[in-house]
């Protein structure tokens, strides 16, 4: 291969996926009931295994997570350096976790140590499978024969436009893993009131609408898809949901009718899924805005 692809288990594809398209993973890190876990294979986290653990997480179970270090990252990355292979890192945002700025710091010194090898570093500013659907666009690419810098700067072109949309049941887990404040989390705990996130220009999730009732934020999720879909052309759309697989089947179903597309949908995995908490629905897709994120 003209270069290698590494990723981060936030990007919630399955492993099989992975190894098909030639995609390595650095697996985040979480506690749970005093056990220290990795995911490094969503397609495992099915079934009674996850039902369980959204049922703990609602109950009150604390789950702690930590971000990819920087000698991770160079223990993982040096030897591919070594046997002359370039690299492209797809990173989680740097906007919800500090993971990136880790590998940079790691990525400065391997460039020192192997300075006629590229090492390119990309903050793709999402989160699961918008994080993943840009790990699958640059497998394209390499696929296609482009080359590492090519790839990159198809990957910006990307970025912008990639809409991410998250249900909420409410928002008290983000609060809980520092990532909003406690007055905005209290939003989604009055009156059936559920919060719909997005996310902005700078990799952060913040709230863009508040609906009551989750068959109003499933049909906002939707109707919000209709205007905005790049509709030029047919593109993979990703659903990822933690304990609601219904609704997740459902939405695909009122989105194949809006406009029809290639449709993945996945469970979260536990970290990500942690943090958004049971009961969410997130909906990622290519618009055909080139400011997607700004609406």
């Amino acid at each position: 291969m003209a270069f290698t692809i590494i990723t981060d288990t936030s990007a919630n594809l399955p492993l099989a996926l992975l190894e098909e398209k030639g995609v390595l993973e650095l697996p985040f890190h979480y506690c749970c009931e005093g056990k220290d876990l990795t995911c490094l294979d969503v397609a495992a986290f099915r079934g009674a295994e996850a039902k369980k653990y959204y049922a703990e997480l609602k109950s009150g179970m604390k789950v702690s997570t930590s971000q990819i270090n920087r000698q991770t990252y160079i223990d993982f990355m040096e030897p591919f350096l070594a046997r002359g292979e370039d690299l492209l890192f797809i990173s989680m945002s740097s906007g919800i976790s500090g993971s990136f700025a880790s590998g940079e710091s790691a990525a400065e010194e391997l460039r020192e140590r192997f300075p006629e090898r590229k090492i390119v570093m990309f903050d793709t500013l999402a989160a699961s499978l918008g994080e993943g659907i840009a790990v699958l666009r640059a497998a394209e690419c390499r696929e296609k024969g482009m080359s590492l810098e090519e790839t990159a700067a198809e990957l910006s072109r990307f970025r912008p436009r990639l809409r991410q949309e998250v249900l909420l049941d409410d928002l008290m887990f983000l609060h809980r893993g520092g990532r909003v404040a406690l007055p905005k989390a209290l939003i989604g705990t009055v009156l059936g009131i559920r919060p719909i996130l997005k996310g902005d220009e700078g990799g952060h999730l913040v709230v863009c609408g508040k609906v009551r009732g989750r068959k109003r934020g499933l049909s906002a999720l939707a109707e919000k898809y209709g205007r905005m879909v790049d509709r030029s052309r047919r593109q993979l759309v990703c659903i990822a949901y933690t304990d609601c697989e219904e609704d997740a089947l459902a939405l695909r179903g009122e989105l194949d009718s809006i406009f029809p597309n290639d449709f993945m949908v996945e469970r979260y995995e536990p970290v990500t899924g942690s943090y958004v908490g049971p009961g969410t629905v997130a909906l990622f897709y290519e618009s055909g805005d080139e400011n997607a994120r700004s609406y």
